[in-house]
């Protein structure tokens, strides 16, 4: 299945937090979208990975994307290596995605930024035809990475307003991760009812500095093209 928007990070939740109402509009307007988690976050606190794979699964329903997949690397200790650049260039070119988001270029979890340097290489190595993986050389046309516990400056921002309730209820699929007054389970720094409300209030942050209600914030380390100035209009 050939997608217009694949989703890279780390972790299963990393996405919906980063851009989960970015793939919620970007699916109601027509377009393919699939995500694709490095590790099951196995050496997360709370839960285990057979639960956070069945809460990526629900989190997927709910957004309505086309395919989600998890490459199974080793949460906290994958390396940006020769191995795992091919699993990824793997992907990419199974699904031939035209922009490919990635995980946050630096953040609090180490797995972010170092799955982000992992994914941006893979996918120029994806488009070198004598890498032979028995698949057709594919690279996308734009690699962007979302934000994510950092207060990272954006280079663009895409309105989600009428998309934030998708968004959360994706987020709160993930039941072992987030505030629940009822969990018997240690506190972690996502599992606070302020964690909670962060999702809300960063894209209203965001929603503020394009004149929307809702927002979430990109980065690009490459420069954006327009055709014309009446994209802006």
């Amino acid at each position: 299945m050939k997608l217009d928007i694949l989703a890279m990070a780390p972790h299963p939740d990393d996405i919906e937090l980063g851009c989960g109402g970015t793939l919620a509009k970007a699916v109601a307007n027509g377009k393919k979208v699939g995500i694709v988690d490095l590790t099951q976050g196995e050496l997360g606190t709370r839960g285990t990975a057979e639960i956070r794979m069945q809460e990526a699964d629900a989190a997927a329903k709910i957004l309505g994307v086309h395919a989600r997949e998890n490459l199974k690397m080793r949460d906290g200790f994958f390396q940006n290596n020769e191995e795992n650049q091919l699993k990824i260039v793997e992907v990419i070119r199974k699904y031939q995605p035209e922009i490919l988001i990635a995980s946050a270029l630096e953040d609090r979890h180490p797995d972010h930024g170092r799955g982000a340097q992992l994914i941006k290489q893979a996918a120029f190595l994806s488009g070198l035809k004598r890498i032979d993986t028995g698949q057709e050389a594919w690279r996308p046309k734009k690699v962007f990475h979302l934000i994510q516990w950092r207060s990272l400056k954006p280079d663009f921002v895409v309105d989600i307003s009428g998309y934030l309730d998708t968004k959360v209820e994706a987020c709160l699929a993930y039941k072992s991760q987030f505030y629940d007054p009822n969990s018997d389970e240690p506190e972690t720094a996502i599992s606070s009812k302020s964690f909670k409300d962060s999702i809300t209030y960063r894209a209203s942050e965001y929603g503020r500095l394009i004149f929307k209600d809702m927002g979430e914030g990109f980065m690009s380390e490459s420069l954006l093209g327009v055709d014309n100035l009446e994209v802006f209009l």
